[in-house]
Order: structure tokens, then C-alpha cells, then sequence
């Protein structure tokens, strides 16, 4: 395999994607050429509305509507951020708010789009383990869709023009909010003890979200099958690099996502950032429910749709 270009390339620089920016580890047959963009979320964008670059990181839930609504890359099964999302819901505690079911029939903000992942896991953590009909809220965006043709349903609206979701939490003109930063008194968590409560599921189930994925351009794919498995063998071993290193304890100055990533490690004693669809199939499938009962996607994609050939059968 030999791309006599080299390939226009957005992700992050993380401690699993570090060696391939450094160039540590290098692809064979091909150059990338790496855009840094911050924040990624630009890079989603872009990518979704001009295809700007050959290779992208993107949000799944992204990629899951962009792939309902035709656009024309594929993503590998190669996922680039993983967390939890029970604590990223916070509400307005001057309202009453009891428990979670107490949320139907107000209105809950979210940060940016309907579509973001986020708030995507938070809405099921409402639904499927607080019983909560999600049919019942108002969601309320501070932002617009990644993919410009996703129809919403009839329950999400815009914020009002001038307004901020973090001062309409505090003020009480939302109930609750998702993924949104509010340093208030008035401003908690909805879900207590959070993080333990997400690393109890992860424990007791395997439950453990995924964020992020890498996309490629389908005319790419097309012409070069060998392209797939080669960034899915590049993309593996430099993250093998750095799950070598959490292990060891030798990462200097360690993030929030090496100390969640270390305590993955310590609670289910394996790679806390797995690749391939065999380890990550249960999660592949309930974010796609999710995205489905949410009315993001019609219904669920076949897995061997849904990811590059070449790369099905592929661990990293």
C-alpha cells in the first residue's frame, strides 16, 4: 500500500495518540499530516459539514447521525475517549427536585446539541436507571447539530436568543442542565456520588461509555482496502505504548482522563481502551439504542456497516 499524499488528520493529542504525533510510531505506505484543532468538537463539525479531512476523531453519536444522514466516511473500531456520564447532570436545587423522575415536565437545558454524546449517555442514565420518560422534558440547546439535516424532535428547542444555560440554571428557568460548568450554591449534581455510582456499573456490568471514535473518508477506503487495518495497527500500537506506561505508574503529571483510565485498569485488571468491535460490542449496541429512543437515529446499524472492512475481526 503506498497513498502518494499524505493524509489530512485531526484528533487530539492524548497519551494514547502521543506516539503518532511524535512520530514514534509511523504508518507504513503513508504520511499524516496533522491538524491540530481545539477543541476537537470543531474538527467534528467540519469534517461532518466539508469532509475537510482524510482522517477525524468524532463523536459516536455524531458519527451515528452523519452515517444515517449519508455522509460519506466510515469509522474504525478504534475509540479515542471514554468516561462516564452520571455526573454530568446538575440541577437547581432551590426547585424541589427530589430524584430524577422529578424532572418530567420541566425544562433541562444542554450544552450545544441534542446529538452530543453526552448528552446521549446522561438521557439513558435518566431513562433506564431513574425511570424517567424522557418524552416528558423539554430539552433546551445552547447550540446547534454537527449535522445540519438531523430534525430534532418535538420536544428540543433552542435556548432563547441572549441567554445562557448556566444563568437560566441558576436563576431556576431550567430544572437541570447537561454537560454545562456552574459554580452556584444553588447548583449540585443531580446524581450523588457520581463517579463511584459509574464505577460500580462499570464493575458490576461492563458499562463503560464511549466517547469518541476515528472516522476516514470512504473514497479513501475505496481505493486502498489496506488502509484500514494499517491506521487500526498504528492507532493500536501507540496506544499500547501508553497503557504500558499507566500501568507502570510512569506518566508524569497525570490528567483526569490517566486517573479514570488507571482506575478502569484497577477495577477490571485489563486495557482500560480496548479497540476492535469484540470487546466493545455491548457498548457499540446500547449507544445505538440510545440514539434510537431518542430519535437520533430511525434504528440501529449493522455492526458490519457501521465499521470499516478489513477491520471487523481486528483486536488492539
Amino acid at each position: 500500500m503506498i497513498i502518494d499524499r499524505p493524509l489530512k488528520t485531526a484528533i487530539q493529542t492524548l497519551g494514547h495518540t502521543q506516539a503518532l504525533k511524535d512520530g514514534s510510531v509511523r504508518a507504513q505506505g503513508f504520511e499524516f499530516e496533522f491538524e491540530e484543532v481545539s477543541p476537537i468538537i470543531k474538527a467534528f463539525r467540519r469534517m461532518v459539514r466539508g469532509t475537510e479531512f482524510d482522517i477525524s476523531e468524532m463523536a459516536i453519536t455524531t458519527y451515528l447521525c452523519a452515517r444515517a444522514n449519508g455522509k460519506r466516511f466510515t469509522a474504525l473500531p478504534v475509540f479515542l475517549v471514554r468516561a462516564f456520564h452520571h455526573g454530568a447532570i446538575v440541577h437547581n436545587t432551590t426547585l424541589g427536585i427530589r430524584n430524577p423522575k422529578d424532572l418530567e415536565g420541566k425544562r433541562v437545558g444542554v450544552n450545544r446539541g441534542y446529538t452530543v454524546t453526552t448528552g446521549v449517555w446522561a438521557r439513558a442514565v435518566l431513562q433506564h436507571e431513574h425511570g424517567v420518560d424522557l418524552s416528558k422534558i423539554t430539552w433546551v440547546l445552547s447550540g446547534d447539530e454537527h449535522v445540519a439535516e438531523f430534525k430534532a424532535p418535538g420536544n428540543v428547542v433552542p435556548v432563547e436568543e441572549g441567554k445562557k444555560l448556566e444563568d437560566m440554571l441558576v436563576a431556576g428557568e431550567i430544572a437541570a442542565a447537561i454537560g454545562v460548568s456552574v459554580e452556584h450554591p444553588d447548583v449540585a449534581p443531580l446524581i450523588p456520588n457520581a463517579a463511584d455510582t459509574g464505577f460500580a456499573a462499570l464493575k458490576a456490568s461492563g458499562y463503560y461509555p464511549i466517547n469518541h471514535t476515528v472516522v476516514v473518508k470512504d473514497e479513501l477506503l475505496e481505493a486502498c482496502p489496506a488502509l484500514a487495518p494499517e491506521l487500526f495497527r498504528v492507532f493500536s500500537q501507540a496506544k499500547r505504548a501508553y497503557v504500558e506506561r499507566l500501568a507502570a505508574g510512569a506518566i508524569a503529571a497525570p490528567s483526569a482522563s490517566d486517573r479514570l483510565y488507571k482506575r478502569v485498569m484497577d477495577v477490571t485488571g485489563a486495557d482500560p481502551l480496548p479497540y476492535g468491535i469484540a470487546p466493545n460490542r455491548a457498548m457499540i449496541e446500547s449507544v445505538m439504542r440510545f440514539a434510537t429512543e431518542q430519535g437520533i437515529i430511525e434504528q440501529p446499524f449493522a455492526l458490519e456497516d457501521l465499521f470499516a472492512r478489513g477491520t471487523h475481526d481486528l483486536l488492539g
